[in-house]
């Protein structure tokens, strides 16, 4: 009797723990929506001055962006770029923004010889101010790989401009000088001063450009409010399972390496194969490294909080899974591992992109080398990666070497008390109600890292609409942007600018759920 009293006990116990559970589960699934109340937020007035842009300013701005698609402005390596592209530039931009350059509110100067700092005076000295980054610089682009229209042409073609940086990253470029340029033809005075930073050699690192434009900021002592940079997207379509669009707001950037793997045999004659010869030896470790990849970190970085902030537009049952990650996170995880795209979020990735060896076809080579690339996630350091790589190996023969490489970037804060992050997305959803606005991290990378001296919060996003199909579209063929995307590019700026004049956010304004 005691025993079957003792079981009852248990059983029952058991039974009210998993009542309580269910009660959790469910109740977070339906009332987990963050930020329930910033529509009723009681934000400072602000003089909001409309951009009631006309049919000829859109041609003319229209046209301002074709032409600087037209400029090949290619960075082939950090010691090679087309520089009379780059100078090019520097004369289009004069000359299509004349109150940028004129007025006594916006100081120019030439960093590095290609690349831009403007500074914009505020009324106020008191409020610190904020920047906005952009770069100039394209990847390199050839037509006979397949484009619809010459990657440099800016054709037109059903609503779309085709180009090599129509998405990276011109749009940005001519999307925030374009809406400087209209609100100084306005009259626009602004209350909180504000830098814009346009790189000349990002897709090469931006040592030249970033850089140096931050160590001109950081002589004169400047600190700033937040930055905002290129980065993540509006997603529609994208995210499995999601109702709606999601405008991702980069907190963080993962890290990167790149590591060069070698091996050596003595040279000889195919007639006599070893058993063994500098490819197998270097071919047999990088099969260990692709059949073990680095270990699962989902829920470790910001990556679990755009999941939560995205869960209340999910369908079910992912609903379901989404609103209760500290639950679900092992299986979760394990789904998303599944697809390239998902496994980024999932852990470092590893990615061999150069293998080279051999001089003929009957010569033992002495010597391969392989390179790979790593995108580290925010839980792991760079150092633990190359521990990491070293013991998956396991071959004294494979000499391992860092190339270069950096750890993940700082998590920005995306609190309801964070400026930069509360401004990017009233002024998102002010423009687009109908996404859904959530933190996330860029699995690529940006020169905004060159700037975290000067502030704690660096935001990576941009208003381009980002559908199924479209982001093989960046570095690759067929780069595109559709004029209305552009137009609502040039709008977001305009607004942001104005947005960013009040002095503090409102009071917080949680939901149900702190995130």
């Amino acid at each position: 009797m005691l025993i079957i009293r003792l079981l009852t006990l248990v059983g029952l116990s058991l039974l009210l723990v998993l009542l309580i559970l269910f009660i959790v589960v469910m109740s977070r699934t339906f009332t987990l929506k963050e930020n329930l109340g910033l529509q009723f937020a009681q934000w400072e007035n602000t003089t909001i001055i409309s951009a009631d842009i006309s049919k000829q300013q859109r041609e003319v701005l229209l046209a301002n962006f074709k032409a600087a698609i037209r400029i090949p402005s290619v960075s082939f390596s950090q010691t090679h770029q087309n520089t009379s592209a780059l100078r090019e530039f520097d004369q289009l931009l004069r000359r299509v923004f004349p109150n940028v350059f004129s007025s006594s509110l916006v100081k120019h100067e030439v960093v590095g010889n290609y690349s831009h700092l403007f500074t914009v005076l505020g009324t106020d000295p008191e409020l610190v101010p904020y920047m906005l980054l952009a770069h100039i610089d394209v990847v390199p682009a050839n037509e006979v790989d397949g484009w619809e229209a010459p990657p440099f042409s800016a054709k037109e073609l059903n609503g779309f401009i085709y180009g090599r940086g129509t998405i990276d990253n011109k749009q940005c470029v001519m999307g925030i000088l374009q809406a400087v340029e209209y609100l100084l033809e306005r009259g626009y005075v602004p209350r909180r001063g504000f830098y814009i930073g346009l790189g000349h050699d990002e897709e090469v690192y931006g040592y030249n450009g970033a850089v140096n434009i931050a160590k001109v900021l950081k002589s004169g002592g400047v600190k700033l409010q937040y930055i905002l940079d290129e980065g993540l997207a509006v997603m529609d379509g994208i995210i499995t399972g999601l109702n709606g669009p999601a405008a991702l707001i980069g907190v963080s950037e993962k890290g990167q390496a790149t590591v060069k793997l070698s091996a050596s045999t003595r040279l000889g004659h195919s007639s006599m194969p070893p058993k063994e010869n500098s490819i197998g030896i270097l071919a047999a470790a990088i099969t260990r490294l692709e059949e073990s990849p680095m270990p699962r970190l989902f829920g470790y970085g910001p990556e679990q909080s755009t999941f939560e902030h995205l869960a209340h537009k999910f369908q079910f049952p992912l609903r379901f899974m989404m609103s209760n990650l500290w639950l679900f996170n092992p299986l979760l995880s394990r789904v998303m591992e599944r697809r390239p795209d998902m496994n980024a979020f999932v852990r470092t990735t590893t990615a061999v992109t150069m293998f080279n060896s051999g001089v003929k076809v009957n010569v033992l080579p002495s010597h391969a080398e392989a390179f790979v690339n790593l995108r580290i996630h925010p839980a792991q350091t760079l150092q633990e990666v190359l521990d990491l790589i070293k013991s998956t190996i396991s071959d004294n023969r494979v000499k391992l070497e860092l190339v270069d490489g950096f750890d993940s970037l700082p998590i920005s804060s995306y609190d309801e008390q964070s400026f930069g992050y509360q401004i990017i997305k009233k002024t998102l959803l002010d423009m687009f109600p109908q996404v859904t606005v959530a933190p996330s991290i860029c699995i690529g990378n940006t020169d905004s890292r060159h700037y975290m001296d000067l502030t704690q919060d660096i935001y990576r996003f941009n208003p381009t609409w980002l559908r199924p199909g479209e982001p093989e579209r960046i570095h690759g063929i067929n780069e595109r942007m559709s004029v209305q995307n552009y137009e609502e590019i040039v709008l977001f700026y305009f607004q942001l600018i104005q947005e960013s004049d009040i002095r503090i956010l409102p009071p917080s304004h949680t939901g149900q759920h702190e995130l």
